[in-house]
């Protein structure tokens, strides 16, 4: 099957590369010219915990317009992007063509079934850390047990076939990888953690492993956590909290001194996060059904108002 990779920064460059390495023929699409001229020229360095390797066979462009009819496109642009960047997809999208987001944040699916039908669409996240260190460079930084997720959003042939391959293909890659026939309680799991970890990080200005030692900073994100958890119940999704618990350790294990990807955008790039389906999204399913979220609100407007006055904000100037 022809792969896809739509936005392919530091996440989508380690999800493709896992899935190049196991056997996926794979095009990358990206905005950012010297990675992808690094990438088409030299091949793709991929750094993981196991070691290094240089994985050739990308074709890389600039724009989904350049490319053929794909079996299976990937989104991983920021979620607030998709549909800035649906237009051009659509030109690679055919009629068996299966959409697949595997974007952070709540509420992804929804999203693409105003392109295509929801027996066409997939969804999913991994548990991995990501970077881009330089161009053509990418490092993974995974979490211990299932590192990869996706289901359909309505089960179909074709969600199977595509389910089957990509679980083989990361498999095979090095990535553990798991097709699931419900993934709704791993998404929830994946954005109640990010929101916690992810902003408050972002906000404290602190790595995962700092802020969860900093007794005010656990504090909070477990705050975020448990109103998290209580949404997702209301949703109908099992309580996540045990899982959520059982799976601090791990975190702070693997992620510890790792500024993610919230924290990145607000501490090096001064760019837009992902805090709108984050922490806005538990708020905004919080509204639906009737659970209160006050520090998923209170941290969405923080970091709200920090992405939008970045131009004006304290910088220290080096001691003369």
């Amino acid at each position: 099957m022809k792969i896809a990779v739509i936005g392919s920064g530091a996440a989508g460059s380690v999800f493709a590369s896992y899935l190049r390495r196991g056997g996926a023929e794979m095009f990358l699409v990206d905005r950012y010219k010297a990675h992808m001229d690094k990438v088409s020229q030299d091949g793709m360095t991929f750094i993981t915990p196991e070691g290094e390797c240089c994985l050739n066979g990308f074709c890389t462009c600039a724009s989904a317009e350049e490319l053929p009819i794909m079996d299976i496109v990937i989104l991983m642009v920021k979620a607030t992007q998709t549909d800035g960047v649906m237009e051009s997809v659509m030109s690679c999208v055919g009629s068996h063509t299966i959409l697949i987001s595997l974007q952070n944040g709540l509420g992804n699916d929804e999203t693409l079934m105003k392109y295509v039908p929801a027996d066409r669409i997939m969804y999913g996240s991994g548990v991995i850390g990501t970077e881009l260190p330089a161009p053509g460079v990418c490092v993974s930084k995974p979490e211990a047990g299932i590192q990869m997720f996706f289901g359909a959003a309505k089960k179909s042939e074709a969600t199977d076939a595509a389910g089957k391959y990509l679980e083989k293909c990361f498999n095979d890659g090095g990535c553990n990888a798991s097709f699931e026939e419900d993934v709704r309680p791993y998404i929830w799991k994946k954005a109640i953690m990010n929101s916690g970890y992810n902003t408050v990080s972002s906000v404290l200005r602190l790595r995962v492993g700092e802020a969860m030692a900093d007794s005010y900073g656990r504090g909070i994100i477990e705050k975020v956590w448990k109103e998290g958890c209580a949404v997702a119940k209301a949703a109908g999704i099992i309580d996540l909290w045990p899982l959520i618990e059982a799976d601090t350790q791990n975190l702070i294990d693997n992620l510890g001194n790792y500024y993610p990807s919230m924290a990145q955008d607000v501490l090096i790039h001064k760019r837009q996060t992902e805090i709108s389906v984050l922490n806005g999204a538990i708020v905004r399913y919080g509204e639906r059904y009737g659970v209160p979220t006050p520090m998923n609100s209170a941290l969405t407007e923080i970091i709200l108002s920090i992405q939008g006055n970045y131009g004006k904000q304290y910088e220290s100037k080096p001691k003369a």
